[in-house]
């Protein structure tokens, strides 16, 4: 059973910002440092990028964080997690008051979104989800969770530089040139992967909740239950039977839950079955000090994660 459908494999668009920012760009395998962004009082004159929450400003990090004259800040807390019913906070909304950008991942995971422009009419939004297409569930709701998908990622990398490209042109050819070096990571990390998870190909998995479809089409994986939709929402009786039955039909034998939420229904769920449980982190929280490469490192530790549940008899 596939849960989510991609509304359009096609991908024009990425493909088209993806071969800009190479050709604008020419080869090296340099990782510029990134510092700690400066404050806006320390820089009146930069220009100041707030990001949403923490997945937008490790990507942002690695486009604009080394570029003299620019600032960045992440508006949420480093333990804040997905956005789906982010309540925002005097704080937030005054995180954004000076802001020249509000960096953002779209296609519907910043609900507050409305919110902020009511506050902030004429603020430039950066939405690096714009024109990539999305996954769908059987319901047909949109799934938000790109970035978890390294090609999703890669992706969004090329939209969030060609946006702020076009929102602060002085500093243009920096962002263009720091993406696509980014992008260049990402590709080998990306190859690294299929290299690794090819022999897993069609292998079904249990995962905890709706973060992950992305990162199961690139890498030919199948979710054949979700344990939970929303992070927090225990299921119930029957939906944890329908799974204990999914499990026991397509002898799944792992168990994805996540590092950010407790596996209480994983554990559940793993009693009757037996099947273990093992940790996928879907890369949605962090501190905004965490290093340049901070995204490489946790989908490659999700890829040993798979090998090692998915080698097991």
């Amino acid at each position: 059973m596939q849960p989510y459908k991609r509304k359009n494999k096609q991908f024009p668009l990425f493909l088209f910002l993806l071969a800009a920012v190479f050709l604008l760009h020419g080869c090296g395998d340099a990782r510029p440092p990134l510092a700690v962004a400066d404050t806006a009082a320390a820089n009146p004159d930069a220009f100041r990028i707030v990001t949403s929450f923490y997945p937008m400003h490790v990507l942002t990090r690695n486009i604009a964080g080394n570029i003299q004259g620019v600032t960045i800040r992440n508006m949420t807390g480093p333990q804040t997690g997905c956005l789906h019913d982010y309540q925002l906070r005097p704080s937030d909304l005054k995180a954004l008051e000076n802001a020249d950008a509000f960096v953002i991942n779209g296609a519907g995971m910043e609900a507050f979104l409305n919110n902020v422009l009511e506050q902030y009419p004429t603020l430039p939004v950066i939405e690096a989800a714009r024109g990539i297409p999305l996954l769908q569930d059987e319901n047909g709701e949109s799934n938000p969770h790109i970035w978890v998908s390294v090609s999703g990622a890669i992706a969004e990398v090329a939209q969030i530089s060609s946006q702020l490209s076009a929102a602060d042109p002085a500093h243009a050819d920096a962002y263009t040139a720091n993406a696509g070096e980014y992008a260049k990571r990402l590709q080998a990390l990306s190859q690294k992967m299929h290299d690794s998870l090819a022999p897993f190909a069609g292998s079904k998995i249990v995962t905890f909740h709706e973060a992950f479809p992305y990162f199961a089409d690139e890498f030919d994986l199948e979710i054949a239950a979700v344990i939970e939709r929303e992070p927090g929402s225990e299921p119930g009786a029957g939906e944890l039977a329908d799974t204990i039955g999914i499990i026991r039909s397509n002898e799944v034998k792992a168990l994805f839950a996540e590092p950010q939420f407790a596996p209480k229904a994983a554990e559940t769920i793993a009693e009757e079955t037996g099947a273990t449980v093992y940790s996928l982190d879907p890369f949605v929280t962090g501190s905004e000090n965490d290093p340049a490469d901070s995204y490489e490192t946790v989908m490659l530790r999700n890829m040993e994660v798979l090998v090692q549940a998915l080698t097991k008899p």
